[in-house]
């Protein structure tokens, strides 16, 4: 991350996303900003906020896009939540906090994999030699004779099997690894947890009350071993587990995990234009502005109780989108625009910006397309006039329907592609030509009537 200029980042995400040039420049200038604080003097670093961000546009245009990418190219801790899900506190409903114990889970998840990954060699280097165990089980040694009188023997000849017993295991090491002793089996004592079924009756989530039932009565549970007579390779993979998770220190992970979402966390508040509280409706709205009432301690810097201990939330960076069709950004509660400095418009996606969009990314829809069909053997090629066709297609059916962005390219693609993705396996010409005129056929009859349109488009 301290590698990346704004300029860069703009550079990277201009590979997946299509214009939007100023939602772009935002939040890369977000994202260095981050990296100058901690550059900063000490004293001064806890003072400087993160400048959270409000995106404004329409369905499909990239705004979840953009932070989605922007966490991805800077391994940052990213959680994407509906604003639309929470309830203001005592109501039924998904509490605020949720988000930020949420985003520590996935955390803690992700560096545990990672470090997995780090202790797999050790792992399963220790695994091999329980394996071998099982296989070879080491000689018992001879007991001394319990009857002090017998004398009829005078000596005794002891023979050194240490040398024989070394060259068998590694003989059998060497099965081991090439599978040779893949069919055979072993008996493994396998934990088992049994871990009784409680239900408990709350107007909360459990993830809302602090505490993880699971975890608790697993520990306090004894943990009953079984007898199972399993195949070679199952056995060392339960045997790669158990090794794994005894090398991996669960309190630095933890430690880890909080400090990452603290400095570096972005949570993306999705549909926060939901939670707009509307002039004169009738009845309390417990899901509008109590949510935004919650919100707002988070957003500024709280302290929130998780199972793993207390995490801050004064540097995660929020970014808020929303479509405002019916409000304005300035109807949130004015506490809560005070924490969102930061307001970038996306503008509507046009014709041109369509044929970008299926050509020009890394991950361009076409190519997904092209890739798909690959598998079956069937070469497609799409002109360029299909793609311009396409493209106005889209724009005509966003003005005339619902306005959903890049989206309706899936709807259309599929829609095109239909007859060819059923009867790929069987086709006997495996190269299809899809130019403009197949395109205007395929769409003709949807296009002129528009209940069809409003239908299947």
């Amino acid at each position: 991350m301290s590698d990346l200029k704004p300029v860069e980042i703009v550079r990277e995400l201009d590979k997946y996303i299509i214009g939007q040039g100023r939602a772009k420049r935002s939040v890369a200038i977000a994202l260095r900003n981050r990296w100058r604080r901690r550059q900063v003097e000490s004293e001064l670093r806890d003072e400087i906020a993160p400048k959270n961000i409000i995106l404004i546009g329409p369905t499909g245009v990239g705004k979840t896009e953009i932070a989605r990418r922007l966490a991805r190219l800077t391994d940052s801790p990213f959680y994407k939540v509906e604003a639309s899900k929470f309830t203001e506190v005592g109501y039924v409903g998904r509490d605020v906090e949720s988000m930020v114990k949420d985003l520590l889970e996935l955390t803690v998840n992700k560096i545990k994999s990672e470090e997995n990954e780090a202790v797999k060699d050790k792992a399963s280097q220790t695994a091999e030699d329980r394996m071998l165990d099982l296989l070879l089980p080491k000689s018992q040694p001879v007991k001394p004779n319990p009857n002090p009188d017998f004398k009829d023997v005078p000596f005794e000849l002891v023979s050194d099997r240490s040398v024989e017993s070394s060259s068998t295991r590694e003989k059998l090491r060497q099965m081991l690894k090439n599978g040779k002793l893949d069919n055979r089996y072993v008996d493994l004592d396998v934990t088992e947890k049994n871990i009784p079924m409680v239900e408990i009756f709350s107007n909360v989530g459990m993830e809302e009350m602090g505490i993880n039932v699971k975890d608790m009565l697993g520990n306090l549970m004894p943990k009953n071993t079984k007898r199972r007579k399993l195949k070679v390779p199952e056995a060392m993979e339960i045997l790669i587990h158990e090794e794994t998770q005894r090398l991996i220190d669960m309190d630095k992970v933890i430690q880890k995990a909080i400090e990452k979402v603290e400095q570096s966390g972005i949570i993306f508040l999705d549909e926060i234009d939901k939670i707009v509280g509307k002039d004169g409706g009738h009845g309390p709205d417990v899901s509008r502005e109590g949510v935004q009432r919650d919100l707002l301690p988070i957003v500024e810097g709280s302290s929130i109780m998780t199972k793993y201990g207390t995490v801050k939330s004064d540097h995660i960076l929020f970014i808020a989108s929303g479509a405002f069709h019916t409000c304005k950004p300035s109807d949130l509660i004015p506490e809560l625009q005070g924490r969102f400095p930061i307001r970038v418009e996306l503008h509507a996606l046009g014709a041109n910006d369509f044929y970008r969009i299926l050509t020009e990314p890394k991950n361009a829809l076409i190519l997904q397309y092209l890739a798909l069909l690959r598998t079956d053997g069937v070469d497609v090629i799409f002109e360029d006039d299909a793609v311009k066709e396409i493209a106005q297609v889209a724009e005509d059916v966003n003005n005339h329907t619902e306005n959903i962005g890049a989206r309706r390219l899936h709807t259309l693609m599929e829609c095109l592609l239909e007859d060819i993705l059923f009867d790929a396996p069987d086709l006997e010409n495996k190269k299809v030509v899809i130019d403009g005129n197949y395109v205007k056929e395929k769409f003709k009859d949807i296009k002129d009537d528009r209940d069809l349109s409003r239908f299947i488009l």
